[in-house]
């Protein structure tokens, strides 16, 4: 049985992030129930990487003292699954919002989106989407996205060490994809539409391991607060 000096001596926690949940609502859910459980005015709390609402998968908990660990954690390698449908774009690369151009998909074979995939493997210079939470002068660039207005973002070094087709069934693609902080797999779905003279967004992702971190040890929210904090 976890006790509170176990919260605030510092845990890691692995935990199994829903679709739709944001990975606030998860810090906040867990903080709520810490603090509930052992009557306490405040403990922090805190996530080692951002998953957007859409993704489902690994997010790392971190209590107490260990949240001067959250740097470390999010600086490692992370691996993602997922899916990218080609022949379309939306504003957000993803299925956030509605699909505003579409493309032709003839002459896309198997074959191609195989050799396309070997320009993504190594450093590569990465532009991070609009509908992001970058900030620009205070900020946040999803806010601006949503109000219509357009930035040039400047590009940044990512590495993509391992870009593996897992499935195809066209228009759709399966992968998986191990990457350096930093690398949105949004934007990787976007770039490699236009290498394949098309246009593609995300319509899946999963967020597997970061570092030696594997969603399979992990606990959906509710589950590990019923297993440990009620």
């Amino acid at each position: 049985m976890l006790t509170v000096e176990d919260f605030k001596n510092g845990l890691v926690l692995l935990i199994d992030k829903p679709l739709e949940w944001t990975s606030f609502q998860v810090v906040n859910k867990v903080r709520w129930h810490i603090r509930q459980k052992f009557n306490l005015k405040k403990i922090k709390v805190g996530h080692a990487g951002t998953l957007d609402p859409l993704a489902s998968g690994l997010l790392i908990i971190c209590t107490g003292n260990f949240t001067k660990k959250i740097d470390e954690y999010q600086g490692q390698i992370k691996e993602y699954t997922g899916e990218i449908t080609l022949g379309a774009t939306t504003p957000s690369y993803d299925m956030e919002t509605e699909v505003n151009e579409t493309f032709k998909t003839e002459h896309i074979t198997d074959a191609i989106v195989h050799k396309t995939v070997q320009q993504f493997i190594g450093e590569i210079d990465q532009k991070p989407p609009m509908f992001s939470a970058l900030k620009r002068d205070g900020v946040r660039l999803y806010d601006m996205a949503r109000e219509g207005k357009s930035i040039e973002i400047p590009s940044r070094k990512i590495t993509i060490s391992e870009f593996e087709l897992t499935k195809i069934e066209l228009p759709k693609v399966e992968f998986r994809v191990v990457c350096s902080k930093g690398t949105y797999i949004r934007s990787l779905a976007f770039d490699y539409g236009k290498a394949l003279n098309s246009g593609a967004y995300l319509s899946k992702l999963r967020r597997t391991k970061i570092g030696e971190f594997n969603v399979e040890n992990g606990l959906e929210p509710l589950e590990y607060i019923e297993k440990h904090l009620s």
